[in-house]
Formats: structure tokens, C-alpha cells, sequence
């Protein structure tokens, strides 16, 4: 099955002084599908989402979401247009629940800066089925009125999750949600990551867990040194040569 391009970048480059982040990167992510981006510490995988989101503003090159160019524009711009992430770092209003933490992010005006997002009690008749849903592919339903001290750290980051999902993106970049999780977490993840893919949602997956990235992705794409180094279906990333000597390693890759 064919899928329309949802996010096209073309030759994008992130400099920081004389040190180039991101280096040329060309690629497209689909809507309905989990693209993964993996590459070793250092690799410019966050520069390279904060440049799609717009809190980085590139040297050169172009994105496109959904056929409209949005390289100069503001993060939250490009959030009211449904194109939101997350974070490595869990920033959550500790004094609300995860339910009203989701609520916040309901508001697409603020939903691209956590900086811009005042914290406010919500009632009980804003309850969306937007919130419900973010709630359900998160697995958060059962702890939806606890507040995130009461939670792990891998709660936590799926509740920094469930908040980008809660805004109904068109796309949504996760960096690093698996972080904290164990690997039953991970796996059920993945799943309700494909859940996200087959409600329309793209998704972009930046993570270190090799088993969440090449058993969820339909496709993936490897950064290092800030250039993409290869690109293609999970299977053929798992045995690409080039993969294993800069990143997987033999025993990963078997």
C-alpha cells in the first residue's frame, strides 16, 4: 500500500558555530507509518528534530509538511498545523494530573513550546475523546488521575508521550520515549505505536532500543556524523555492512 508524503526535508543542515549537526539530510516520512532514526550518541538525531519542529533554525535546505514549505516557521506555527514531538528531558506540571497535563496540550496554540503552556485545573466537561484516546494507545488510562510524582520514570515519559498524541497530530516526533521503559514497556509500546500508524498518524521514532526501532518501523533511516548513511526497510537495515560497523555491531545485528 502506497502512502501520500506527509513531511519532506531536502538537503537540511543544522550548524552550531563551525560544528555541523546535521550535514545535507534528504528523506520523507509517510503519514501512517513509523519511520525510525537511529545513529550513535552524537549523531545530530536531536538537532535534526529540533530543526523539523522549529526550535533550531537550519543553515540550509527545506521541509515541507504536507506540500507547504514550513522552514521559517515558529514552533508553534507548526504545532497548529499538527506537526508535534516530544522530549528527552520528562517536563511535566507536577501539580496537575496526567489527565489535566494531557488537557493542556489540547490547546494547539500552546502546544508547541512546554514554555508557553500555562498550567490550569480542568474541569470534568473537558474531557475529550482526544485525551481518551492519547490515554488508551499509552496504556496511561488506569493512572489517568494520579500526578506524575506518584508515576515511575517510564510512566512518566509515556506521559510526555500521551500529551503530544493528546493535540490529534498529523505527525509526531518522538525523541527517546523508550528511555526509562523495561522491555515488556518497550514492547507494548511499539505497539500501540502501530495502533497511532493505523489511525493516520506518521510517526517519526528516535530512540536507542534497537528491538522497539527494527520490530515497529516500516522504515529506518541511520544518521551518523550528521549524514544518513542508510536508509530502508528495518530487515535490510538489520544486515546492512555499513549499519553494523557504526552502530548495531555483529551482536546486535544477529
Amino acid at each position: 500500500m502506497t502512502h501520500s508524503t506527509l513531511l519532506s526535508v531536502d538537503g537540511l543542515t543544522v550548524a552550531y558555530g563551525g560544528v555541523t549537526a546535521v550535514d545535507a539530510v534528504t528523506f520523507a516520512v509517510p503519514e501512517a507509518q513509523v519511520t525510525g532514526l537511529i545513529g550513535p550518541n552524537g549523531a545530530g538525531k536531536t538537532s535534526l528534530i529540533d530543526a523539523l519542529t522549529g526550535y533550531t533554525r537550519p543553515a540550509a535546505g527545506r521541509v515541507l509538511l504536507d506540500g507547504t514549505d514550513i522552514t521559517r516557521r515558529p514552533a508553534h506555527w507548526r504545532a497548529r498545523q499538527g506537526l508535534t514531538r516530544t522530549f528527552q528531558s520528562v517536563e511535566l506540571f507536577d501539580d496537575l494530573t496526567v489527565r489535566e497535563n494531557l488537557l493542556t496540550a489540547r490547546e494547539r496554540t500552546a502546544a508547541a513550546a512546554l514554555g508557553s503552556l500555562t498550567p490550569r485545573r480542568a474541569k470534568a466537561s473537558d474531557h475529550t475523546s482526544d485525551v481518551a484516546r492519547a490515554l488508551e494507545l499509552t496504556g496511561l488510562e488506569a493512572v489517568a488521575d494520579r500526578y506524575p510524582a506518584q508515576l515511575t520514570l517510564g510512566r512518566r515519559k509515556l506521559v510526555g508521550v500521551a500529551r503530544a498524541l493528546a493535540s490529534r497530530p498529523r505527525l509526531v516526533l518522538l525523541d527517546e520515549p523508550a528511555a526509562g521503559l523495561d522491555s515488556d514497556e518497550s514492547q507494548e509500546f511499539g505497539a500501540r505505536l502501530r495502533l497511532l500508524a493505523d489511525d493516520g498518524v506518521g510517526v517519526l521514532l528516535v530512540d536507542h532500543d534497537m528491538g522497539l526501532v527494527l520490530s515497529t518501523c516500516d522504515q529506518v533511516m541511520v544518521l551518523d556524523f550528521g549524514r544518513v548513511i542508510a536508509s530502508g526497510p528495518a530487515d535490510e537495515i538489520r544486515r546492512d555492512p555499513v549499519v553494523i560497523s557504526a552502530y548495531l555491531g555483529s551482536e546486535a545485528a544477529a
